[in-house]
């Protein structure tokens, strides 16, 4: 016979899953060891003490039981062994010719006869049921496929359960007033759509395109509320808590993928209810078969002699006590199998929405209101822990809250990057601004914030960087650099973005990622966009809300566009400088230009045009012009730049431009000529009629001869032709005076002209790449030419006479005369 111990190991399982058994499976546990002890009782007692106890039934006996006196009852007969004499006699001392060997086998035979088969095997059908239930009960955490996800799961709670961050996190948020909390709990109704400012003219409306068009969700966070710390979070528990949120987040993703320990919970619960039910219906109709008497009628006349026996069971009484108080545990059990079907089924047999109510309890207790909504087995595994104890989801929960990630983020941030540090990285840019990079942060240091000498503040690859308040003391700060970083700001810190801020880089790879308040700064002065613009995800693309910038002179779009957004006009009257490098994708559609009447520069490079674009000619305010790295192949429209007066600068370079015509001589006020990197054969005359020119670059073509007209450009100050095929330098070259930039490198000249001390103003000279075998003594006659303006090579700087290259080694700096 098996032990309560042996029997009770089957429902054994590990501590730690008890916190995934809610109140009706622990109370479905103890009945189940209730009726695993009925069973074991009624066992040991069937084992001890159950027998029946027969005597045969005599004629007279019967008889007898029709005379007065026996109440009419059976006369049972009385079985008295004679001592010496081997002989059985009756109550009346008569003989039934059965001798004791006899009574022990019909005893045998009759409890096998005549004794209901449930009362010979009611402890039996007990147990077997009992360890049936219990393996239901426990099954889920024996699976394969769910054991090591209940396993992880309760690994992952316990350590979420004593990390000291928990215990930070809750005591923080306790120590926020009241009306504080509650105002974030019904932040979405309570917090204003857009951004409130304190004009006007800068608050934003319902009209505004970008928020009806574009689909752009903004609303600027509150100024969060400076909560003492209540314990310090030394390095190594911020690292742990930190691997805690990494591992709550994949193993949510893991898990709620599909709902197998549901379905296995539901299954076993399922199976349990049935098992009640099919006890309930079979056992109900043997309780009345268990009887104290019973008549039996072995058969065995010829070994015995009598025909009919009348037996008495000893233990009827027990077992059907026993009985019953197992049907009232089985009712009991199926019961709160019921229950739990009731509780697994309510929400139409889906366990998605089983957490509402649990996650509004913890979202206020634990002042998290961003406690996302779980799913499948995730939010099954969490539900069943907060059914056993809501401490255990209560602090659990800090660890699916983005709030207590990022002040988490914020706390170990803080930390590692101190005002000391940060001032370590500050740099001076070309601009001679002082810069601070940071790159692939968690979230913005604290201590930025009092760098408030600085100028330029570029933010890269930092997904929760948040804006706060303090940025108000940064006075200098005019220059803002956000590469894949969709910034958030608070209100506070936005009404001091929006009035001082002058240049904004957004750099992104989905137009969603460009923050919504950019297009609320009024005073921007210059705005950079870089990235995909033209994708099918990106129509709404919320261009036309720069029409809020009153103030943008410079766009600067680096993208893909096909066409220039019509709805890029609505900014025309404002800017001076619009920027368009197109990385290659063919730009189509130009007409909108025209309407841009006051823009002075534009560029449009890499747009792969073949003709420059007609609408340019428009542009009557149009100052430079650059197409830079298109497939132009021939400028026969140059002559249209004559109705564009104020045209100084025209760049045409990284093309493929065979020929220059001669209409170029139209553009009067021409001051600036790039055409490098083109296949140029020869210069026209006609360039040299541009009297205005001061600087020319035609390098990297197949140009072989400098025409002598060169010589007309009296104003020409910058001449770059390095790599091409020049060999012969015409004297002409030089009595353009005020050259101070003359490159002549990888060609194919073989000397230089005295005739180059006229130029005094020379500051910078190539000739590095050509054939030369000496360099001219007179070039110590060039005032403002220095060893480091003189690219050549090193023998032939050393051929030169001594005192020439003492002239060109003097450090001493003489000043360019006025007017250059």
């Amino acid at each position: 016979m098996f032990t309560l111990a042996e029997v009770a190991s089957l429902s054994d399982i590990q501590p730690t899953y008890r916190i995934l058994k809610p109140w009706w499976d622990v109370f479905m546990d103890y009945l189940a060891v209730v009726m695993l002890m009925v069973a074991i009782f009624a066992g040991t007692m069937q084992l001890t003490k159950d027998q029946v106890v027969c005597l045969p039934v005599l004629q007279s006996t019967v008889n007898s039981k029709v005379q007065p006196g026996t109440s009419g009852k059976a006369d049972f007969t009385t079985v008295e062994t004679t001592t010496g004499q081997g002989e059985e006699k009756d109550s009346s001392g008569r003989r039934t010719n059965l001798d004791f060997q006899q009574y022990v086998f019909i005893n045998q035979m009759c409890y096998h006869l005549a004794l209901p088969w449930y009362s010979k095997y009611f402890p039996y059908l007990v147990l077997i049921h009992t360890i049936i239930l219990i393996v239901s009960s426990n099954f889920w955490f024996k699976y394969p496929k769910t054991c090591s996800k209940i396993e992880h799961f309760v690994s992952i709670l316990g350590k979420c359960f004593e990390s000291p961050w928990t215990t930070k996190a809750l005591s923080e948020t306790a120590c926020e007033d009241s009306e504080e909390n509650k105002q974030r709990l019904t932040g979405a109704q309570s917090l204003p759509k857009y951004v409130s400012t304190s004009s006007d003219e800068g608050s934003p409306s319902a009209s505004t395109p970008m928020i009806t068009k574009s689909g752009f969700k903004f609303s600027a966070d509150k100024p969060m509320i400076e909560i003492p710390s209540v314990t310090i979070l030394d390095k190594k528990d911020g690292e742990q808590a930190k691997a805690l949120f990494e591992k709550v987040r994949k193993f949510r993703a893991h898990v709620e993928d599909s709902d197998l320990i549901y379905k296995l919970y539901v299954g076993q619960t399922v199976i349990k209810t049935v098992k009640f039910i099919f006890i309930l219906c079979y056992t109900a109709n043997f309780v009345n078969t268990i009887s104290f008497e019973h008549i039996c009628n072995p058969k065995v006349e010829h070994l015995i002699g009598y025909t009919q026996f009348e037996c008495t069971h000893n233990m009827a009484y027990m077992l059907k006590k026993l009985l019953i108080s197992y049907i009232s545990l089985i009712c009991v059990y199926g019961f709160i199998c019921l229950y739990t079907l009731f509780w697994l089924f309510k929400k139409k047999n889906t366990f998605n929405t089983l957490l509402k109510r649990s996650e509004k309890r913890v979202r206020e207790e634990s002042s998290f209101s961003d406690i996302p909504d779980v799913k499948n087995d995730f939010a099954f595994l969490l539900h069943m822990v907060d059914q056993y104890d809501q401490l255990y989801s209560k602090r659990f929960g800090v660890f699916l809250s983005e709030v207590s990630e990022n002040k988490l983020r914020g706390i170990s941030l803080n930390h590692e990057w101190t005002y000391e540090k940060l001032r370590q990285h500050v740099s001076r840019n070309a601009q001679d601004k002082q810069e601070l990079h940071l790159f692939m942060l968690s979230g913005v240091p604290d201590a930025v914030f009092d760098l408030t000498d600085l100028d330029v503040l570029k933010l890269e690859l930092i997904p929760e960087a948040k804006i706060t308040a303090k940025i108000s003391q940064m006075t200098n700060l005019q220059e803002l650099h956000l590469y894949h970083c969709p910034a958030k700001v608070e209100q506070t810190a936005f009404s001091f973005l929006r009035d001082h801020l002058r240049c904004l880089h957004v750099k992104f790879t989905d137009v969603a990622e460009i923050p919504a308040w950019v297009y609320l700064l009024k005073t921007l002065r210059e705005l950079y966009l870089i990235g995909n613009l033209n994708s099918e995800n990106n129509k709404m693309i919320g261009l036309e809300s720069l029409r809020e910038l009153r103030h943008l002179k410079i766009l600067h779009v680096k993208s893909n566009l096909t066409k220039i957004p019509p709805n890029i006009t609505d900014v025309a009257p404002h800017l001076t400088k619009l920027v368009i490098h197109n990385d290659g994708t063919k730009l189509v559609v130009l007409n909108s230009l025209k309407k841009m009447t006051n823009v002075a520069e534009l560029e449009l490079q890499n747009c792969e045009l073949e003709r420059i674009p007609h609408a340019i000619f428009s542009l009557s305010n149009l100052q430079e012009l650059d197409l830079k790295s298109n497939s132009i192949r021939t400028i026969e429209e140059i002559i249209s730049f004559q109705h564009l007066k104020r045209l100084t600068c025209l760049k045409l370079w990284h093309n493929k431009i065979v020929s220059i015509p001669s209409s170029i001589t139209h553009i009067k006020n021409l001051e600036s000529l790039y055409l490098s990197n083109n296949k140029l054969e020869t210069l026209p005359v006609a360039v040299f009629s541009l009297q205005k020119l001061r600087c020319l670059d035609v390098s990297y073509n197949s140009i072989a001869v400098i025409p002598v007209e060169i010589g007309l450009l009296q104003n020409l100050q910058h001449f770059h032709i390095t790599g091409n095929k020049v060999d012969i330098l015409p004297k002409q070259l030089f009595k353009c005076v005020k050259l101070r930039t003359l490159s002549l490198g990888q060609n194919c000249i073989t000397s230089i002209p005295d005739k180059v001390s006229q130029l005094l103003q020379l500051t910078h000279l190539e000739l590095k790449g050509n054939c030369l075998d000496r360099l001219p003594a007179t070039l110590g006659q060039c005032q403002l030419l220095r060893k480091s303006g003189l690219i050549v090579e090193d023998h032939l700087f050393d051929a030169l006479p001594s005192e020439v290259k003492e002239v060109l080694n003097q450090d001493t700096s003489i000043p360019f005369p006025n007017g250059i």
